[in-house]
Order: C-alpha cells, then sequence, then structure tokens
C-alpha cells in the first residue's frame, strides 16, 4: 500500500470529521486508531489519518507520537503530511500545536509550513490572521469557557508565536485571492525572514483550494478539516489520486442494538441530548458520582438492559457548565476529566459485552476514552451523518460494528436520529 496523503489528528472526533472531509471529496480513506500494528491488514486507499489523543497531553508526550505516527505514515509513501487539529485551534500557551509543528517540520526538512483552521463551510474563516466563530471572535465565542483549553485570543499570529520556537508570519486575504503563486511569492518572502510557519487566511471555499494546491508541493502542513479539503482537491485534480466512494463502508448492515454516549458539555451536544429525549429513554449521569466510584457506572448499565430490547437508548454525563466547573473544583480539572471518561469507556465495553454494534458517541476525549477501552485498530470511512461526522465500520476486530464519533460541537439538533438513521 502506498500512501498518497497522511495525516496525523489530535483527537479521535477530529480524525473522523478529517476523514469524512477527504472521502466527500474523493479520497479512499482509513482512520487508524494510534499508529497501526505493522500486521494490520488495511485496504487499498489514498490517505489514512492516524487518529492519536494528543491534544491535551503534555507537549513532550505529544510530540513523541506524533512523530512515531509520521514515520509510519512517511515509510508507507506520503510525501505529504498534514497535522490536524482542531478548527478553533484548541490549545494552551504550553501547546500542544506548536511543538507538534516544530517537531514535524524539523524531522521533513520543511523551511515553511502553512498553518489554518479555517472551514468556511463549517463557520470558521481566518481573516488577518485572527479566527472567527460564525460571525463573532474565537475569544467571544463559547470556546472561551471551554473546560479544557479556553481560548481568549482570537489572534492566531500570537497564539502560535507563544507555543512556538520559530518565527510565525502572516499570508493574508488579499494574497490568497490572487492564486497560489501569489502565496508562494509570500512563503518565499517570508521564509527568508527566517519565519518558519505562516497562518494564512481564508474565507471562502474556493481560498482553500489555493491553500491546497500551494500546500502539497510542501512536505507538511497543519490545520483543520479545511486545509484537508484543500489538499484532496488537489491530489484528485493533479491525478494523483483515484477518486472513490463511501460505499465500501456501507457494508451490510451489523444489526443488533444499538445505543449513543454523551460526554460533551457543549451547548450543541446539550440540545441535542434535550431532543433525544422526546425520541428515545434517556438516563443522565450525575458528574460527581461517576467521579466517586462504580456505582453509577453499574446504575447505566443495569438501566439500559432494561431498555434495549425496545430500541436505542442513550446515557449522557454531560452537564452545564456551572456543575462542570463545580465538580473540577473539588476534584481538579484533570482528575474529574478523566474519572468520567474512564467511566464513560466503562459504559460503552459493558453495553458491547450486552451485544450492542452500533454505538454513537458525542464528545472528543469521551470517543478517545470509548475507541481506546474497545480495542479498535482503524475504520473505514462512510457516509456523512452531518458535516464532519462520518458512519465508521470497524476494520481489524472479531466482528463488525459501526460507530459515529462526534465532536461536541458538530450536528444538528436531530443528530442521535439522524446518525441512528444512517448506522443499520
Amino acid at each position: 500500500m502506498t500512501i498518497k496523503l497522511g495525516c496525523i489528528a489530535d483527537d479521535y472526533t477530529g480524525a473522523s470529521d478529517l476523514a469524512n472531509t477527504l472521502t466527500r471529496a474523493g479520497l479512499r480513506t482509513v482512520q487508524t486508531i494510534g499508529v497501526p500494528a505493522d500486521n494490520l491488514a488495511l485496504p487499498e486507499v489514498d490517505a489514512v489519518v492516524v487518529s492519536l489523543k494528543s491534544r491535551s497531553i503534555e507537549a513532550q508526550l505529544a510530540v513523541a507520537r506524533s512523530r512515531e505516527a509520521e514515520r509510519w505514515l512517511r515509510g508507507r509513501g506520503a510525501d505529504h503530511v498534514l497535522f490536524k487539529i482542531c478548527s478553533t485551534f484548541d490549545s494552551t500557551d504550553a501547546g500542544n500545536i506548536g511543538p507538534v509543528m516544530d517537531a514535524l517540520r524539523a524531522d521533513c526538512g520543511e523551511t515553511i509550513v502553512l498553518v489554518t483552521p479555517a472551514f468556511p463551510e463549517t463557520g470558521r474563516t481566518v481573516y488577518q490572521g485572527h479566527l472567527f466563530v460564525g460571525h463573532v471572535p474565537l475569544n467571544e465565542s463559547p470556546l472561551k469557557d471551554h473546560p479544557l483549553n479556553p481560548m481568549h485570543d482570537a489572534n492566531l499570529v500570537r497564539v502560535l508565536s507563544r507555543q512556538s520556537r520559530t518565527k510565525i508570519g502572516l499570508v493574508d486575504l488579499p494574497t490568497v485571492v490572487r492564486g497560489p503563486e501569489a502565496v508562494r511569492d509570500r512563503l518565499n518572502e517570508l521564509a527568508g525572514q527566517g519565519v518558519g510557519a505562516a497562518i494564512i487566511d481564508a474565507v471562502f471555499d474556493a481560498d482553500l483550494t489555493t491553500v491546497g494546491t500551494v500546500a502539497l508541493t510542501h512536505r507538511a502542513s497543519v490545520g483543520a478539516s479545511g486545509i484537508g479539503l484543500g489538499l484532496a482537491r488537489a491530489l484528485v485534480e493533479s491525478g494523483g489520486a483515484k477518486t472513490g466512494t463511501a460505499d465500501a463502508a456501507a457494508g451490510a448492515p451489523v444489526g443488533g442494538p444499538a445505543a449513543c454516549l454523551a460526554g460533551s458539555c457543549s451547548q450543541a451536544t446539550l440540545g441535542q441530548i434535550a431532543h433525544a429525549e422526546k425520541i428515545m429513554p434517556v438516563l443522565r449521569l450525575d458528574p460527581e458520582q461517576l467521579v466517586a466510584g462504580k456505582d453509577e457506572v453499574h446504575r447505566a448499565l443495569a438501566w439500559a438492559g432494561e431498555c434495549l430490547g425496545d430500541g436505542p437508548v442513550l446515557i449522557a454525563s454531560s452537564a452545564a457548565p456551572d456543575q462542570v466547573t463545580a465538580v473540577q473544583a473539588r476534584h481538579g480539572r484533570d482528575a474529574a476529566g478523566h474519572a468520567i471518561e474512564q467511566a464513560m469507556a466503562d459504559i460503552a465495553e459493558g453495553l458491547v459485552q450486552t451485544g450492542v454494534r452500533r454505538l454513537v458517541v458525542a464528545g472528543g476525549e469521551t470517543s478517545g476514552a470509548v475507541v481506546d477501552r474497545l480495542k479498535i485498530p482503524a475504520f473505514l470511512v462512510g457516509p456523512e451523518i452531518a458535516p464532519g461526522v462520518p458512519v465508521l465500520r470497524t476494520v481489524g476486530t472479531t466482528s463488525d460494528m459501526l460507530l459515529a464519533l462526534k465532536s461536541g460541537n458538530f450536528g444538528g439538533p436531530h443528530f442521535f436520529l439522524d446518525a441512528l438513521g444512517l448506522m443499520r
């Protein structure tokens, strides 16, 4: 297998988002969970997205895991490697975007890399180096209250400069709209000034095509799924990849019971849970009890056992921001988050042991904990449920499962019902 495009994602739902985008653009795509074992049999594909849980861990560990993933991808023919980050640039002044970018850039010998979280289709745009979420700057959006990575600065040149050892420059929108050659000229100018990475503006969908065309001629890039879309378009346009289809991941129905798990505390997920209560049994867990011990896990599995015979169920640890803040204050942010993630993984494992073969998970950290616990090595990427969220069919497991891994902010009000409708 020779990979045309290699990708390293810093969380599992972000990886699914990117894999979905690449598939829609025509690339045959597999998402792996962690760096694959050498004996894992993967189908012939154009792109591989290696999913890591490196967004919120210690920076040196994130760098080490990302370097291991890059070596695996380069060893299988990937000329270009995209470090996929969140479209809201989730990070702190300690990283992990800057440290990983610096390491990957050094390893591949690239002079300057393009960086952008822009994805206009999902309301993420970058103008004059400032990230907008919808119509408001990042620091005025709900991301300012993110429980792990609160974002208080929309100026990405400043944000990345605080994390990276290299100088950070800007390729502004007037340059982008003049096309690829103008962007290349600007990058050469910045490189001559000792700049090692450049935030590039993108406001319209067409801007992504320009960004991808230029990025593909470099060895590495950093960004969200928007730059992935640009790279995929450039690959298809150049004849470097055959256009594929998501039908391969649809396959035969897996049947069996279906369940949904929600761990995200985003406004979008909280609204989706409220809607789900109108159409399926929903159990809201007590975050304090989840941190305290296993009783809440046992209660959830007993409740699910009584309900699954009648149809899908939803189990939620999601809570309002003030409740989350209170739990974090009592137990510590990291300890509380880890305990709740592991409790949700316990529940997922118990559900699968009872026969659940279709599983919808909302929340990046929750999705990571669940997939790790279930020891799923890889997924084929199937039809799109909502922008950024595909149906995933397991690869390398003893029996087929269908999963959907949703970033907290993704999907419309009916997301859980929409997902179950495509997961047969």
